[in-house]
C-alpha cells in the first residue's frame, strides 16, 4: 500500500473541486445547434491530424485520344463495298469482320473479300457506304482503342521549371463529378503555346469503363513539393475574409455546439490548407455546413447557459461561468423569491463546494488514519518476532 502524501491529498481535493475555468469569449464564440438543425444545414466534420502536405500548381487541359492507339480500315484491292457490318459508336475486337468488299476482277460472281479489324477498339468514324466504289487509298473505317488516354495539361511557362518526366498530379474532369485519379507526367508536347504562354504537359490515364471522351475538359493538380507531418484541414473549412480567417469547431464536451475559432494559415493547395495555429490534433473541424454557421449567430434556441447546466447538473451564468450562492441570492432577490425556496439551494445554505470539501477532507483523513494505525501495528508485530 502506498504512502499517501499531503501533496498527493491536496491535488485530489483540488481536482475534484475545480472546474475549468470558464474561457470569457465562449459564450460569443459557441454556436449551439438543436438536433434538427444540424440536420438541416447537413453539417459534417473531420477529424484534424498531421499529414502529407503537397504543394501544387493548378492547371487545366483537355483529354485527347494516344495517336498509336487509332487504325483505320481500308482495302487491298480496287473493288466496290458489298456490306459494312458495324456502325459509329460499336466495341469490335481484333480479327473480327467488319466489311466486304466485291473486287474488280472477272468472275461470275466476282470474287470478294473480307476486310477485318486490325485491332479492337471503338468505331469513331465511317467513310464508306454499300455499293460505294473503293481504291486501296480510300478509308472505310476509322477505329481507335480508348482504353488509354492523354490527359494534356497546359502549364504556365513559369512553373514549367518546377515539373519533370514523372511528375505526380491529381486529375478531376468537371463533367465526371466522381472522377478523381493520380497520373504520372510521361512526356512532353513539341510546341509551346505563343498566346497563352503554356507548355503542354502529357499524363496518361486509363479509361476503362469508356467515360473519357477527347475533349474533355480537366483541371490539373500539378504535384511540385512534399512535406511530412503538417497540421491541415479541407479547404472547405476555412471561413471569414482574407484577414481574419476562421473555423468551426465541434465542441468537445457540449452536444451539437460549436466553437467558431480564428486561425492563421499557411499554405493552400487544391484540398487542404496548412493551418499553423488555432487547431489542435484530433479536433473535429466542420467542413460541409460551414459556410451557414458563419451567419447562424448564436442560433437554434439554446443558450451556452442552458447547455452547461444540462452538461454538469448546476447552473451557470451565460458567460459558462459556475453560479456562485451570492449570484442565486442576488437573482433571487431580484425575482422577489426567498433565497431557500430557489432551485433547492437557499442563499443562507451552507455552499455546495463547502459541504463537498468537509465530505473529501474527512474521507481522507480516515484512510489517512487508518494507513498510520496499520503501519504502526505492522512494525509492532514485526518487533515482537
Amino acid at each position: 500500500m502506498k504512502t499517501l502524501t499531503l501533496a498527493t491529498f491536496f491535488s485530489t481535493a483540488t481536482l475534484l473541486l475545480s472546474e475549468e475555468a470558464p474561457d470569457p469569449s465562449r459564450a460569443a464564440n459557441s454556436i449551439i445547434l438543436t438536433e434538427q438543425a444540424v440536420q438541416n444545414l447537413g453539417i459534417t466534420t473531420v477529424v484534424t491530424e498531421e499529414t502529407t502536405f503537397e504543394t501544387t500548381v493548378f492547371a487545366i487541359g483537355r483529354l485527347e485520344e494516344i495517336p498509336s492507339r487509332r487504325s483505320v480500315l481500308s482495302s487491298r484491292i480496287p473493288g466496290r463495298i458489298l456490306s459494312i457490318d458495324v456502325y459509329e459508336g460499336d466495341q469490335v475486337q481484333e480479327g473480327q469482320v467488319l466489311a466486304q468488299i466485291e473486287s474488280r476482277q472477272p468472275g461470275s460472281p466476282p470474287p470478294t473479300i473480307k476486310l477485318v479489324a486490325p485491332r479492337s477498339g471503338l468505331v469513331v468514324k465511317s467513310h464508306g457506304r454499300v455499293g460505294q466504289p473503293i481504291e486501296p487509298e480510300n478509308e472505310i473505317l476509322d477505329i481507335t482503342d480508348r482504353s488509354m488516354m492523354w490527359a494534356v495539361a497546359r502549364i504556365p511557362e513559369q512553373e514549367a521549371a518546377k515539373l519533370a518526366i514523372g511528375s505526380e498530379a491529381q486529375l478531376r474532369i468537371p463533367a465526371l463529378p466522381d472522377y478523381q485519379v493520380s497520373a504520372k507526367m510521361v512526356r512532353y508536347g513539341l510546341e509551346a503555346d505563343r498566346e497563352q504562354g503554356t507548355i503542354s504537359g502529357i499524363f496518361e490515364i486509363p479509361n476503362p469503363d469508356g467515360l473519357l471522351q477527347p475533349g474533355m475538359r480537366i483541371e490539373f493538380s500539378l504535384v511540385t513539393n512534399r512535406r511530412e507531418d503538417i497540421l491541415a484541414i479541407p479547404r472547405e473549412a476555412i471561413q471569414g475574409s482574407a484577414t481574419e480567417r476562421v473555423i468551426f469547431v465541434k465542441d468537445f464536451e457540449l452536444e451539437n455546439t460549436f466553437i467558431k475559432s480564428p486561425v492563421v494559415l499557411g499554405e493552400w493547395n487544391n484540398d487542404y490548407v496548412e493551418v499553423i495555429s488555432g487547431v489542435f490534433p484530433g479536433d473535429e473541424v466542420v467542413t460541409k455546413g460551414s459556410y451557414p454557421l458563419s451567419f447562424a449567430g448564436g442560433g437554434g434556441g439554446i443558450s451556452l447557459k442552458e447547455a452547461l447546466d444540462a452538461a454538469h447538473g448546476h447552473e451557470h451564468n451565460e458567460d459558462g461561468s459556475i453560479m456562485t450562492d451570492e449570484q442565486k441570492a442576488a437573482r433571487a432577490k431580484a425575482q422577489g423569491l426567498t433565497p431557500e425556496g430557489h432551485d433547492g439551494h437557499g442563499g443562507n445554505a451552507p455552499s455546495n463546494k463547502l459541504i463537498l470539501a468537509w465530505a473529501i477532507t474527512a474521507t481522507l483523513l480516515f484512510i489517512l488514519t487508518a494507513q498510520l494505525l496499520w503501519n504502526k501495528a505492522r512494525k509492532e508485530k514485526k518487533n515482537d518476532a
